[in-house]
């Protein structure tokens, strides 16, 4: 079942940030689907978190979508090289946003590999921001994109992980955000191979 609208527009990113492992995020693109399961994910709390690209009520033409009400897409490109994809969420001038780290391919794999010249059973195929976008194909025309709608969304499919199959460990290259850094905003489901480095907190 795709997510609806609704469920974006839960303010309380940390658990939206949690809730997201397990499930299966889509593309569309040239009628060709490819999908992944969620399994790492950081949250980003607005304009109080020195992390956010929103932090203290920054608005610049990349930032406006953070802007937005849940449910559309934050794309932007990372060191000029990767395209980062984020889930926008709560509601419109509230700019919380999750990032997706790492997804397990589901499917469309031989896509996957060919976008990303390996083979799927390699976690670097889709483990990290970068390299989950780019084996999905999205990038900076991603951004704005309601997730309600045909060219990326998110569905649940019941995957669910206990408590204990969570780990929460400080976000990865926040260093610069003095104590913001240190914040275990990052989940990740312990043991999947398709999860980013350092896999272990």
């Amino acid at each position: 079942m795709k997510l609806p609208r609704s469920y974006y527009s839960n303010p309380d990113v940390l658990f939206l940030a949690k809730d997201l492992l397990g499930k299966v995020l889509f593309t569309e693109i040239d009628r060709e689907t490819t999908a992944g399961i969620i399994v790492e994910t950081e949250a980003y709390f607005g304009v109080k978190d020195k992390a956010s690209h929103a932090y203290g009520g920054r608005r610049t033409d990349r930032t406006e979508t953070l802007y937005s009400h849940g449910g559309v897409s934050y794309v932007y490109l990372c060191y000029g090289i990767h395209h980062l994809f984020n889930v926008v969420t709560s509601v419109e001038d509230e700019p919380h946003a999750v990032l997706i780290r790492a997804v397990e391919p589901l499917i469309g794999k031989e896509i996957m590999e060919l976008r990303r010249n390996m083979p799927a059973s390699k976690p670097s195929i889709s483990a990290g921001p970068g390299s989950a976008a780019k084996a999905l194909g999205i990038d900076r025309s991603f951004n704005r994109k309601k997730l309600t709608e045909n060219e990326i969304w998110i569905e649940d499919h019941g995957i669910a992980y206990r408590p204990d199959e969570i780990i929460a460990g400080p976000r990865i290259g926040v260093a610069y955000t003095e104590e913001d850094a240190l914040l275990p905003w990052r989940f990740f489901v312990k043991g999947n191979k398709y999860v980013s480095k350092p896999n272990k907190v």
